[in-house]
């Protein structure tokens, strides 16, 4: 009898509390909205289920030396997995949008000051008593608003490592909604005749150029913050082996094999931190205040960068295109057509809205490092 006591109160039935049943179906919540709402399932399947696993008493997967554990320590905790999806993001990146219109690098400029907003946002709210955050903390809540995912992770493990599950759900979670977020903001800050604005077709950028451009804005950029060099030096490696067209079979690998490996791993590591005690608490609706109100605030500033910047200039932009000035590649993009297409059957602005959304990976590198070097 007494053995059968044991062995009931070993199985997880018994050991399982309110809030690690809370978590599983948070957990639940998130492979739902993968697997029937397509909400960024690369990332969203692994870290749901890691979050499944790491909720379930009794199993040592999530805890002490277990797998998820491992993944966690190897791949986040020395920032080795965002950097490589950093360098599968560059393999597949074209900066060819960018090169042809140049000043819409201002409005991927202008789309992260929802980062720096956000960051005196949080420590306001916790001036006033409403919540706890340091410094380090307000800086990696404030990244989200970058609409970069991987950037997210590798400054939360930087900075705020407690904070990371709530981050990167937040961020995953804000970039699969940006067809939803984004276009109510556009509309508001748009009148109808300048989303009918039609764009001239851009130049054909060389080759040249495409090899050069990686080359020198890491350097320029590692000169002025080196703490960017980490991220945006794995960005424009794996653009540049894209580009010099010697490296075929390790430019497929970046663009295939590796980011999909590393991408399964870094979720199922970020589902490992969704642990009931880390997640359900009062932070946590900060987080994903903050977070919201940061990817709005930085879906604001490149429009009104775009209309801005039409007061001095004889070929104007669509303002459309500065939303896409945060790093969502290339769903931001694929809304600014969506909504020139609505006010003008003949606007096609994907390949001018590339620009900025490019721009816009590259502002929240260097926001990540600008962050990292003040506070880190």
């Amino acid at each position: 009898m007494d053995q059968l006591i044991e062995l009931w109160q070993s199985t997880g039935i018994y050991q399982i509390q309110a809030k690690q049943a809370l978590m599983i179906l948070v957990g639940m919540l998130l492979l739902y909205l993968a697997i029937s709402k397509k909400f960024e399932p690369l990332l969203l399947v692994p870290i749901g289920f890691g979050g499944i696993l790491a909720n379930i008493p009794g199993v040592d997967i999530a805890t002490g030396n277990g797998i998820l554990v491992q993944f966690y320590t190897m791949g986040l905790q020395t920032g080795i997995f965002p950097l490589l999806i950093f360098l599968g993001v560059g393999a597949m990146t074209d900066f060819g949008p960018l090169l042809a219109n140049p000043k819409t690098l201002l409005l991927g400029a202008a789309a992260q000051f929802g980062i720096f907003a956000t960051v005196i946002g949080a420590l306001l709210l916790t001036d006033l008593g409403w919540f706890d955050f340091s410094i380090r903390q307000a800086a990696a809540i404030g990244i989200i608003g970058g609409a970069d995912g991987p950037t997210a992770i590798y400054v939360a493990g930087v900075l705020a490592p407690e904070l990371l599950g709530a981050i990167a759900v937040a961020a995953y979670s804000y970039m699969a909604l940006v067809p939803l977020i984004q276009p109510p903001i556009m509309r508001l800050l748009t009148t109808e005749s300048e989303r009918r604005i039609e764009m001239v077709q851009l130049r054909v950028v060389s080759q040249r150029e495409k090899i050069v451009f990686p080359l020198a804005l890491l350097v320029l950029v590692a000169m002025i913050v080196p703490s960017a060099a980490p991220l945006l030096g794995m960005f424009c490696f794996g653009n540049l082996m894209k580009e010099c067209g010697v490296v075929d079979r390790l430019t497929k690998t970046a663009q295939n094999a590796l980011i999909n490996i590393v991408t399964i791993l870094l979720g199922l590591a970020v589902g490992s931190k969704l642990v009931a005690d880390e997640f359900l608490v009062s932070s946590t609706l900060g987080i994903l205040a903050l977070g919201i109100v940061a990817f709005a605030i930085g879906t604001a500033s490149g429009v009104l960068m775009a209309k801005f910047m039409n007061l001095f200039s004889s070929s104007k932009i669509n303002p459309l295109i500065g939303a896409a000035g945060v790093s969502a590649v290339p769903m931001a993009a694929r809304v600014a057509n969506k909504l020139g297409m609505e006010a003008n059957p003949h606007n096609f602005l994907l390949m001018h809205a590339m620009g900025p959304n490019v721009a816009g990976v590259i502002g929240s590198a260097i926001a990540a490092g600008v962050l990292i070097q003040i506070v880190g």
